[in-house]
């Protein structure tokens, strides 16, 4: 995995085949296919590893928000990376360009359990706040830049919305809950 991500940040999501993935960790093109079965199963357990390794340090940023040592706009930050400078974006859109719709399933898992996790009585806010800023980290990561800078407008533009976003919908939820005394 750790070949094949690298091959990801390198070369984009078109590099990830068995066979450059094979040539990396000196192995043969045989020895991946008889693991992985084909590019798309192996492009699929690389969003599933990333998405659980995301998930977890998302998970810990916002027990760390809780807590008071960290802010919102750290855990935006966290999944905009994800999908930006990490490639998690760019992956996701590969795979679904390729008909390889399916790989996404243990993302978009991983992505439930997380909130289920963390707000399990919270539902269609929590939900919905979610949704807002995967879509917002995705199309940051796909058109961010050019869009931005068309519009005339900082680069970080879409993170700051995306934090106002997520402020506005948790307040509620925070403020029942104790959570962030101090403003973000």
């Amino acid at each position: 995995m750790e070949a094949a991500r690298s091959l990801l940040l390198e070369s984009g999501p078109q590099a990830v085949t068995l066979k450059s993935v094979a040539g990396r960790i000196g192995r043969t093109h045989a020895n991946l296919l008889h693991h992985f079965g084909s590019a798309a199963e192996l492009q699929r357990e690389l969003a599933a590893e990333m998405a659980r390794s995301i998930c977890a340090e998302i998970a810990d940023a916002v027990e760390a928000r809780r807590a008071g040592a960290r802010s919102r706009r750290d855990v935006v930050d966290l999944v905009f990376d994800a999908f930006g400078r990490q490639g998690g974006g760019a992956l996701a859109s590969w795979m679904l360009v390729n008909g390889n719709r399916d790989a996404l399933h243990p993302v978009l898992g991983t992505i439930h359990q997380l909130l289920d996790r963390l707000h399990p009585e919270d539902g269609e806010v929590v939900r919905t706040t979610a949704l807002g800023l995967v879509l917002m980290a995705l199309g940051d990561a796909l058109l961010g830049e050019p869009l931005s800078q068309s519009l005339d407008l900082p680069r970080e533009a879409a993170r700051e919305e995306a934090v106002w976003m997520v402020t506005e919908k948790m307040k509620s939820i925070d403020l029942a809950a104790g959570w962030n005394k101090e403003p973000d």
